[in-house]
């Protein structure tokens, strides 16, 4: 059986430079043709890096300030406890310092 599937001109351009097209195949309401309609895709901003840590890092988003620490457990609690503190201690003085920055300003 033969179908005839109604495609964007910018999508074959983006066959034709073989790049590949993501999207769905849906029929038509009013004409019962399939159609394919190509999802658009909206590129994320990137985290901005603050403090790069000694097990981890602490960035900025536009609503969010993010910390990540990752200790090996082999460490044993009680320095893994030490080490994301002492992380969590350094991210910290950065945005205290970063405050006392803007408020100069």
């Amino acid at each position: 059986m033969k179908k005839f599937i109604e495609l964007a001109l910018e999508v074959i351009e983006n066959l034709d430079n073989d790049k590949c097209v993501e999207g769905s195949l849906r029929k038509d309401k009013k004409t019962g043709k399939i159609v394919f309609r190509a999802y658009v895709r909206q590129s994320r901003r990137k985290d901005k890096l603050l403090r790069p840590l000694e097990h981890g890092w602490l960035k900025e988003s536009a609503t969010r300030f993010k910390f990540y620490s990752s200790v090996k457990k082999e460490l044993g609690y009680r320095l893994v406890s030490v080490a994301m503190h002492r992380d969590l201690k350094d991210a910290m003085n950065k945005l205290e310092i970063d405050e006392l920055l803007n408020k100069e300003k």
